[in-house]
């Protein structure tokens, strides 16, 4: 009879000391700090929001998410270190980001020469998956981007003539300036002028001089924010007053709080906008602006979101975080339901997304119209 109570009390001292379950480790490499940090920031914000539920759910094969994330502080040659720490030194089983895919090109051969999978937030050249079988993108890619904006600026704002700006040292202004050059002009359109910048640069008006001699109807600057809206500025003050188009490295508040009423009837395209009406939509703009002080959800938010619950999705699948099982699982995704719609990873790892373009109007962002190629 005395032994009962002393095998209970036993069994309740070895639950006690029980470890609980090891965390999976997520690593997220991204612009926290610097002239990008906007996007790195707002990508955090959505990654921390899917960690955090899916903690609160269970976690993943009962082990609980752990986060970790270094800060490239928005310099190029920052993001092999920050992953190399990531997978040496912490032994994270997957990586987010980068945003700029000058970053991600840097990362993604420290992770495919360590088998260990990553997934790129807003990186669209195409060259950041073609490094290897490890490397993913929740976003969709250039060609596809370009095509979009070559399509809005001849179909919905009717341009015939068009003028390029592209920041040279920019893989992504590079890759998209590419695309939207090609396919505007397979539509019938001019390119009637093409002007450089590097990224950093503050004075825009020589190459803005330049091209106003040649009455565009557009001019698309397919650089990120900041540039965006010193050119907008400039331009405005040197009386171009045509419509400017921009891919999404142009979507932060930052557009708007630099380039003030300069924007004012810009657009740009992106992955996602929180008037959306579907219901996954309204449910995840709710939960996020809760989470962030009314916060509305960016694009990148939306991106970093998804990206964490299709990886936790896909570590089910595999019933392991192992690297090679993980990988597999994620290039098998198909129709993966998220809140920038449904996910098919194709054969070349990348994400085919329909887009939206945004336009600036009151101070702010809103809904424009959906676009395909």
């Amino acid at each position: 009879m005395m032994l009962r109570p002393l095998a209970a009390l036993t069994l309740a001292l070895l639950a006690l000391a029980a470890p609980a379950a090891e965390p999976i480790k997520l690593g997220h490499y991204g612009s926290l700090t610097g002239k990008d940090a906007a996007f790195g920031v707002a990508t955090r914000k959505g990654v921390l929001l899917a960690i955090e539920e899916i903690n609160a759910k269970g976690g993943v094969l009962g082990r609980p998410l752990s986060y970790l994330v270094e800060d490239i502080q928005s310099k190029q040659g920052e993001s092999a270190t920050a992953v190399k720490k990531l997978i040496s030194r912490d032994k994270v089983v997957a990586v987010i980001g980068a945003n700029a895919s000058a970053n991600s090109l840097e990362a993604a051969p420290v992770c495919q020469n360590s088998k260990i999978p990553m997934m790129a937030i807003s990186s669209t050249n195409p060259r950041v998956t073609e490094v290897g079988d490890y490397i993913f993108r929740i976003c969709f890619i250039d060609p596809f981007q370009g095509a979009v904006l070559a399509k809005f600026a001849h179909t919905s704002l009717k341009a015939k003539r068009i003028a390029l700006l592209t920041a040279v040292n920019s893989p992504y202004s590079v890759g998209l300036s590419d695309v939207l050059r090609k396919d505007f002009a397979a539509r019938g359109g001019e390119i009637v002028a093409e002007q450089k910048y590097n990224e950093g640069e503050k004075d825009f008006r020589a190459q803005l001089t330049a091209l106003r001699s040649s009455k565009p109807d557009v001019v698309a600057a397919t650089g990120f924010y900041t540039e965006a809206a010193l050119i907008c500025l400039q331009a405005r003050s040197l009386g171009i007053d045509v419509p400017f188009i921009g891919g999404d490295g142009w979507e932060a508040p930052q557009l708007i709080e630099l380039g003030g009423k300069a924007v004012e009837g810009t657009y740009y395209s992106t992955y996602f906008s929180a008037e959306n009406d579907a219901p996954e939509v309204r449910s995840f703009v709710q939960r996020f602006k809760a989470r962030w002080n009314n916060e509305v959800p960016e694009a990148v938010s939306a991106l970093g979101y998804d990206a964490v619950y299709l990886i936790a999705a896909a570590m089910t699948k595999a019933g392991t975080t192992a690297g090679g099982p993980l990988r597999d699982a994620i290039a098998a995704t198909k129709n993966f339901p998220g809140v920038t719609g449904q996910t098919t990873i194709d054969e070349k790892r990348n994400s085919a997304k329909a887009a939206v373009m945004l336009t600036v109007k009151n101070g702010r962002s809103q809904f424009f119209e959906a676009v395909t190629p």
